[in-house]
C-alpha cells in the first residue's frame, strides 16, 4: 500500500463489521483522518498515537454507529474540524453525536501540499454516504459502499437499492486502481468488483421477482426463505433488510404490486 495511506482497524469485529471498522490516516505531515470509527478508548488512543499531533481534519463516509462516534471526542481533543453530511431519511443506525462543522457535497475537493481528496456522494447504503477519491494514487476509500468479503446491507428507509446501484455505476467515471474499504482488506481490480456487485444485486432482484410471481400475495416473511434459500437462517434478519430494499425497487420500477404489504406481480 502507498505510504500516503495508513490503516487502523477498530476492535469491533462482528456480523455487521467483519474484522472491524477500518480507520484511515491520509498523509504524513498534514493528516486527514477518515472514519475514526466507534468510540472505543483504546482505538482512539491508537489513532492519536499514529497521528503524532499531525491530524488536521476528520472526514466521515457516513454516520452509522461503527464509523463516526469517535469523531467528536477526537475533534474535541485535537481542536480540529469534522467534515461529512447528515442523513436525508429516517435511520435506526445513526450516530447522533456527529454534527459536521462543514457539510460535504459531491465534487468538493480537500487539498493539501501532499494530496487531494475528491468527495463522491454515493447514496445507497445510507443517504449521506460519501466515498473519498485520493487522486494522487487512484485510490478510492469506499466506506460501506463496497466492502471486502461481504455484500453491503441496504436497510430502508434510509438505504435504497436504486440509489445503491446508480452509485456503483457512478464510480466507473473515475480512474481507480484499488479500493480501501471500510471493512476488510485493500481490494484490487475495482472495475471487475463493481461489475460483480451489480450483477449480484440484479441477479437477486430477478430471483425476488420470480418468487413474487410464483407466490402471489405473499408478505416479506413468506418470501424471505424462498429468496434467500442460499443463506444461513442466522443471517435472515440481515437479509430481510435487503429483501425489503429489492421489493421497494421492484414496486417503484412498476414490476410488482404492493397492497397492504402483500406482494404480487403487476
Amino acid at each position: 500500500m502507498n505510504e500516503l495511506v495508513q490503516k487502523i482497524t477498530a476492535p469491533n469485529g462482528g456480523v455487521f463489521t467483519g474484522q472491524g471498522t477500518n480507520t484511515y490516516l491520509i498523509g504524513k505531515k498534514d493528516i486527514t483522518l477518515i472514519d475514526p470509527g466507534p468510540n472505543i478508548p483504546e482505538h482512539i488512543e491508537e489513532i492519536l498515537k499514529a497521528g503524532s499531533g499531525k491530524i488536521k481534519r476528520i472526514l466521515v463516509t457516513h454516520t452509522h454507529t461503527d464509523h463516526s462516534p469517535a469523531a467528536l471526542p477526537i475533534s474535541q481533543e485535537l481542536k480540529i474540524p469534522m467534515f461529512g453530511r447528515l442523513v436525508d431519511r429516517e435511520s435506526d443506525w445513526e450516530d447522533e453525536s456527529f454534527q459536521p462543522d462543514t457539510v460535504l457535497n459531491h465534487g468538493d475537493v480537500i487539498s493539501t501540499d501532499e494530496y487531494s481528496i475528491e468527495v463522491i456522494h454515493t447514496p445507497g447504503h445510507a443517504s449521506n454516504h460519501l466515498c473519498f477519491y485520493l487522486k494522487e494514487i487512484n485510490c478510492l476509500l469506499t466506506g460501506d459502499h463496497i466492502m471486502d468479503g461481504s455484500t453491503v446491507v441496504i436497510a430502508p428507509p434510509d438505504g435504497n437499492m436504486t440509489e445503491y446501484i446508480n452509485s456503483l455505476n457512478l464510480l466507473n467515471n473515475y480512474d481507480i486502481d484499488y479500493f480501501a474499504p471500510g471493512h476488510g482488506n485493500f481490494m484490487s481490480e475495482p472495475t471487475k468488483t463493481i461489475k460483480s456487485i451489480i450483477r449480484h444485486r440484479l441477479s437477486r432482484e430477478s430471483k425476488v421477482l420470480r418468487c413474487v410471481e410464483k407466490n402471489q400475495n405473499s408478505n416479506i416473511d413468506d418470501l424471505l426463505p424462498l429468496v434467500y434459500d442460499d443463506v444461513p437462517e442466522m443471517l435472515y434478519p440481515i437479509a430481510k433488510m435487503s429483501l425489503l430494499a429489492h421489493l421497494i425497487k421492484l414496486f417503484e420500477d412498476g414490476k410488482i404490486l404492493n397492497k397492504d404489504n402483500l406482494y404480487s406481480s403487476s
